[in-house]
């Protein structure tokens, strides 16, 4: 296993081949020669009197920005995106689910770009399309929900997260299985706060009855399945986990079902879901499955974002807190391994100088960067020669740890005297 983990961080260093050989300067050809309703940021949307032109023009504008995934071919996707805007200037239910459509596409760009400010100004012009499907407007609150827990703004997040409720409570909601999968995401968004909030009795209020839904599904299933693993129900998060990632829900390809923005888009849910469950594998003690799922997640972070995106420092996060978890179970040591993949975490994930104060710092993701870095301590801590440096970094992470159910020291020796376990949340890189 500990030549495994040399490996996966001889990974992380490097730029993945696909990144160094994509220098094409050309947009590609607008043809669809694969399903032209199938978009790169969901399925199937599937959203009722939405523009196909439009449409076409998202899927083209997405898969172009993400090519290279370099400043140039994002550039140009938001060119295409907001040509695509201009054009939809008639009045109407048709024009603004297009309108709707084509900003979530926009901020979702600008977010995995690391421009947050940029995507929830998007996503707040949405509400006030009044005239665009229910769908449309709760997929954007439900991205800036994702996008506030991110960045740590978690009073900013129960407000939405209420308004997101009142929304459907002022509004008729569509019968049959669009209206049920609208009501369905609004519940488990706000269930999704209440769990980074460490409200556990509140959450499950919110995933009532969620085991026998069948729309149940994507980004719902996801925050689902991490309440029953928060509450140590590994069977049934196991299982859930593991719908996400196959895909074989019944409700796929609804109406609606994959509507989404930012760190809730389908891909996202996906590899929250692989982490998520490579975690629970390491809970278990299943440590060479986990492993196996981890390195997955991390390859396909790699390949989605790009070997040098702050959520592969998530990803490697979690591999770190895995080999950490084996040593401590076997007695045995992997010190240099997790020293090497909790510092490339921390680096990948833009963690401040250690001169900033933790209860200071705006960067987002605090708690895997806290985690990371708490991590990357204990490792030197115990050699002689870096404990100075090793205590340094402890006194950061520690400031800079808010999570509100278990301490620093908790998550990074589980497990322990309590009987929390630590779950990160890929999707809003916040540990529940």
């Amino acid at each position: 296993m500990f030549g495994v983990g040399a490996k996966l961080l001889r990974s992380a260093t490097t730029v993945s081949r696909a990144a160094r050989a994509a220098t094409a300067r050309q947009l590609p050809s607008p043809l669809f020669p694969s399903s032209p309703s199938r978009l790169v940021h969901g399925d199937k949307i599937n959203v009722p009197d939405a523009n196909p032109v439009a449409l076409q023009m998202i899927n083209y504008a997405l898969s172009h920005a993400r090519s290279q995934k370099s400043d140039d071919s994002y550039s140009q996707g938001m060119l295409v995106l907001e040509q695509c805007l201009s054009n939809q200037l008639s009045e109407g239910r048709d024009a603004e689910n297009s309108r709707g459509l084509v900003l979530l596409a926009m901020s979702t760009i600008l977010s995995e770009r690391g421009d947050f400010d940029g995507a929830m100004e998007k996503l707040r012009v949405i509400e006030g399309l009044k005239n665009s499907s229910l769908g449309v407007r709760v997929a954007a609150i439900e991205a800036l929900i994702g996008l506030n827990l991110e960045l740590g703004q978690d009073d900013a997040s129960s407000v939405l997260a209420d308004k997101c409720l009142e929304l459907l409570a002022e509004e008729p909601i569509e019968s049959g299985s669009a209206g049920s999968m609208i009501s369905a995401r609004a519940k488990a968004v706000k269930g999704l706060v209440e769990l980074v909030h460490g409200d556990l009795d509140s959450a499950g209020s919110y995933f009532q009855g969620s085991d026998g839904d069948k729309y149940s599904t994507g980004s719902v299933a996801l925050s689902y399945g991490q309440f029953l693993h928060s509450t140590m129900n590994f069977l049934l998060a196991k299982e859930i986990y593991q719908k996400v990632i196959q895909g074989t829900s019944e409700n796929e390809g609804l109406a609606d079902a994959h509507l989404a923005a930012c760190n809730m888009i389908p891909e996202e849910v996906a590899l929250g879901a692989t982490c998520a469950l490579g975690q629970l594998e390491s809970h278990l003690g299943n440590f060479g499955d986990a492993e196996e799922i981890l390195t997955k997640a991390l390859t396909k972070t790699e390949e989605y974002f790009g070997s040098y995106h702050p959520k592969v420092g998530v990803v490697l996060t979690c591999i770190a807190l895995m080999f950490r978890w084996k040593a401590m179970k076997d007695r045995s040591s992997s010190l240099l391994v997790q020293e090497g993949l909790f510092r490339r975490a921390t680096d990948l994930l833009k963690a401040p100088a250690l001169d900033s104060k933790g209860t200071e710092t705006k960067a987002g993701r605090r708690d895997v960067i806290a985690l990371a870095r708490g991590g990357y301590a204990e490792a030197l801590c115990v050699q002689q020669n870096r404990n100075a440096e090793g205590e340094k970094l402890k006194s950061w992470a520690e400031s800079a740890w808010k999570n509100h159910r278990l301490s620093l020291s908790e998550a990074l020796d589980w497990p322990g005297p309590s009987s929390h376990l630590p779950i990160i949340d890929s999707r809003t890189s916040r540990v529940l």
